[in-house]
């Protein structure tokens, strides 16, 4: 080879690594609060630069309503964000991924599917409160309430605030946990008697406690830690966690079964379960899969774990089409416009 062939050789080499790899674009369904995605994409991305994320970002009932919409033609690569009992129903359905993804054995087994390999990770728990602002509470002359029978109660008319449970994963871990703690029968009543005080249902979870914390509505059922975070903000709010006990959920991370980028949503899957996911996870939920990672929340309340009922996800998922029916038929009348 003469010296001035191997100068061009070298210079396409030089051509060929100059070229930028295309980065590869998965298209992620979630329901994570839109504020946070940002930030999981950009952390993400410090990691892992030629994997791109394009975000389908809804509530948690609409992304699930989407997803079994498009089973024969799914459109998502991963699901990050997503609460476990709609997991749970699409597992049923066939649709997940089953993958084992690196680190497994390091997340606290509440926060991971049983099979093996399992066909979703957990990410965090969100749980559920009530959120009374103080200021408009006293101006109203309503007395703090201690449990969710006291909601019932008439004083409360027009003074309630609580997500739709076809929108919110918030509101449907309210109304299946009313259903587990109240029987068929006792449930269902406690919801007739609740939505006789309700003013209006939101499509958010977060909605709610963020509407009392502006003095919107004197009390909001939604989550602890919206809760506190409004509070350290400056609302002056009561976080109550009713004496009966509080329903709960997981967000929680898939692969869809199908995709075609299956390389790409594994190491997204793999990344979404370490250490430094978990860190931002913890900067939007008190409690998260990755043991001794979660740090104190100022304002959140005190005694959550005991008031977490022993929640039954295999319940919530394989009756949540019938529950989410009833419910419709029942109370969508006052729901907030989509």
């Amino acid at each position: 080879m003469t010296l001035l062939s191997r100068g061009v050789l070298g210079l396409a080499i030089g051509l060929l690594l100059a070229i930028p790899v295309s980065a590869e674009t998965l298209t992620v369904y979630t329901a994570v609060e839109a504020e946070d995605l940002k930030r999981y994409a950009s952390a993400f991305n410090e990691d892992h630069p030629n994997i791109k994320i394009r975000w389908v970002r809804d509530s948690t009932g609409i992304v699930t309503a989407k997803l079994l919409a498009e089973k024969n033609n799914p459109r998502a690569d991963v699901i990050w964000g997503l609460a476990a009992t709609s997991l749970m129903l699409l597992q049923s359905e066939g649709m997940l991924q089953s993958y084992a993804p690196k680190g497994l054995g390091k997340l606290d087994t509440k926060f991971r599917d049983s099979a093996n390999p399992p066909s979703w990770t957990g990410m965090d728990a969100w749980i559920a409160a009530v959120c009374v602002n103080t200021v408009e509470a006293k101006r109203y002359n309503l007395p703090t309430p201690t449990s969710w029978m006291d909601l019932t109660d008439p004083v409360y008319k027009g003074h309630l605030v609580m997500p739709n449970p076809n929108s919110s994963g918030t509101g449907f871990l309210d109304v299946s946990s009313w259903l587990q703690m109240y029987g068929e029968r006792g449930g269902w009543q406690f919801m007739d008697n609740l939505h006789e005080n309700i003013a209006w249902y939101t499509h958010s979870g977060s909605k709610p406690c963020k509407q009392a914390a502006r003095g919107e509505t004197p009390i909001g059922i939604s989550f602890a830690f919206r809760g506190a975070k409004s509070k350290a903000a400056g609302a002056p709010l009561d976080i109550i966690l009713p004496k009966e006990g509080v329903g709960w959920d997981m967000e929680a991370t898939a692969i869809m079964k199908g995709t075609k980028k299956l390389a790409a949503a594994q190491k997204l899957v793999d990344w979404s379960i370490t250490k430094k996911a978990n860190k931002l996870y913890n900067q939007g939920y008190a409690v998260v899969a990755y043991p001794g990672i979660a740090k104190p929340v100022k304002h959140f309340p005190t005694g959550i774990l005991d008031a977490m009922i022993d929640n039954d996800f295999e319940f919530a998922a394989v009756n949540r089409r019938s529950i989410l029916g009833q419910w419709q038929k029942r109370y969508d009348a006052k729901s907030e416009a989509k």
